[in-house]
């Protein structure tokens, strides 16, 4: 199956992102490039700083226009799609939302939703900090799903800094690793890709992690940077490819035997052992 990692650069007007994304899943599926199963990046509808954009702008999941298009698109074309995630409307009485990212299937059906676990709530430097959790409820489900291509295991950017999520989604069958992103500048540039191929060698999955990147415009607020480098990382570890620093596509080839071929040569999937915590 090929796999196609789209780049993006999303703003805070979802109908403009959704232009960009369509645009985006109709070139990686087309007869040129033949990709199957598309991602897209983390909070693909919206990337705002704001939460005054963000209360005007976003939508419940019922209601929500991005998600209802890219369905339709899906069904369409033919393809698995995996949006990388949505920021979406919640009706919490502490008035969150809710970073999801959804699976779904060639007849546009949603096979699987799992939202953000991990919240970013970091001290990067003097001048730069982030508190996801005062926005984002944390998710609190571990999520899977089948496909014709293997078996996925979704989660969501900063969720790559805790290792034990992959590991328990490894040995439920996980064949492959999903992890949309919006990465700091800093933190992607120190961390992205150490972690990214750590994971796939601690538990022998592809690892496929489509990113946004570059300068997102905001109508109010801040503008946000990040860093790019979509990744496609094999179950041996290597960097099969690397989306850069600009929006744009990068394509992979999946072969789940190759996960077989992995396991097979280091097997320490098949090696946990309990052990009591420290005295």
């Amino acid at each position: 199956m090929r796999a196609a990692l789209l780049q993006m650069t999303s703003g805070d007007d979802p109908e403009v992102n959704l232009a960009s994304a369509r645009e985006m899943i109709r070139e990686a599926a087309g007869a040129g490039a033949g990709a199957g199963f598309v991602l897209t990046p983390e909070v693909t509808n919206c990337l705002s700083a704001s939460r005054a954009v963000q209360e005007r702008v976003l939508q419940y999941e019922a209601d929500d226009l991005t998600l209802a298009a890219l369905r339709a698109e899906a069904a369409e074309l033919g393809i698995w799609l995996l949006i990388g995630s949505l920021a979406l409307k919640t009706g919490d009485a502490d008035g969150r939302f809710a970073n999801r990212s959804f699976l779904v299937a060639s007849d546009g059906a949603i096979t699987a939703r799992y939202d953000k676990i991990h919240m970013f709530d970091v001290q990067i430097n003097d001048t730069e900090s982030y508190c996801e959790s005062e926005g984002y409820r944390p998710g609190n489900r571990a999520v899977m799903a089948a496909t014709p291509f293997g078996v996925l295991g979704l989660s969501i950017c900063y969720d790559l800094r805790f290792a034990h999520l992959y590991r328990t989604l490894a040995h439920a069958g996980a064949e492959i690793l999903t992890v949309p992103a919006a990465f700091s500048p800093v933190t992607g540039a120190a961390h992205w890709e150490p972690l990214l191929r750590a994971r796939a060698i601690e538990t022998g999955c592809y690892v496929l992690a489509p990113a946004q990147c570059g300068s997102h415009s905001a109508s109010e607020g801040r503008e946000r940077r990040t860093h790019g480098h979509s990744l496609a990382v094999s179950p041996w570890g290597e960097v099969l490819a690397d989306g850069g620093d600009a929006p744009g596509i990068v394509y992979v080839d999946l072969d789940r035997e190759e996960v077989a071929r992995a396991r097979a040569r280091v097997p320490a999937i098949t090696h946990d052992r309990p052990f009591a915590p420290p005295a």
